[in-house]
């Protein structure tokens, strides 16, 4: 008798495969990302080593519905925090700019002077459409080889990916996270985000969309 009956449908073991293949994509670059943070995030700003710079990741000030963003004011209060222990003296803020009417660095520059950081001490990067842009330009555009970076935990632990992958030396201040359902989302989204991630570093080499002139910290803010 022949073994082939027993065997499942050619579909069916198709279907198996590209289940199969997609779970190793996603646990490969999960665990890619969680070694590159190792040793890298710290949870109180006093242990932080001294940097001149935090980039602050950005992120919307307010969700669809017209609520507060708690990813948002957790991450700024965190930066504000590390300014405030004196572990940087400089905070990039970087985000997404692409539309009238949607400013993410000028939001977060106005909440970090409302948390009592100097105006003087914060710039703002424009084109901080994705983590990589971000990441990269602090470096290209603003010529920091070596900084703290400033977001949630997941987040982090992909930047740090990110910088290391292009030679900077970057460690991580966590925000506190989120917890509720709007948190359990962004970490099913997470999981995605982290296998385009390693593609982007790993296979596709992805530029930044745009550089532009340096930018000296220290000199005029933005």
């Amino acid at each position: 008798m022949s073994l082939r009956r027993f065997l499942p449908k050619r579909p069916v073991r198709l279907a198996v495969l590209c289940v199969g293949g997609l779970l190793a994509i996603l646990l490969g670059s999960h665990g890619a990302i969680h070694l590159a943070s190792r040793g890298r995030l710290y949870t109180d700003p006093d242990s932080v080593p001294p940097h001149r710079t935090a980039l602050v990741l950005g992120c919307a000030k307010t969700l669809p519905t017209g609520r507060p963003n708690l990813y948002f004011s957790l991450r700024m209060r965190a930066a504000a925090a590390l300014y405030d222990a004196g572990r940087v003296d400089y905070l990039i803020v970087s985000g997404d700019n692409h539309r009238t009417g949607y400013d993410e660095p000028t939001d977060m520059r106005d909440a970090l002077i409302a948390a009592g950081v100097p105006a003087d001490r914060i710039y703002r990067d424009y084109a901080g459409f994705r983590t990589l842009d971000s990441v990269i330009r602090a470096r290209e555009v603003f010529g920091q080889e070596a900084y703290v970076i400033v977001s949630q935990r997941f987040h982090n632990q992909r930047a740090l990916f990110i910088a290391r992958s292009h030679g900077i030396d970057a460690v991580a201040f966590d925000a506190p996270d989120v917890a509720r359902l709007g948190g359990r989302k962004t970490k099913v989204r997470e999981v995605f985000a982290r296998a385009k991630t390693v593609a982007d570093v790993w296979l596709l080499n992805t530029k930044p969309r745009f550089l532009g002139p340096p930018v000296a910290l220290g000199g005029p803010t933005n």
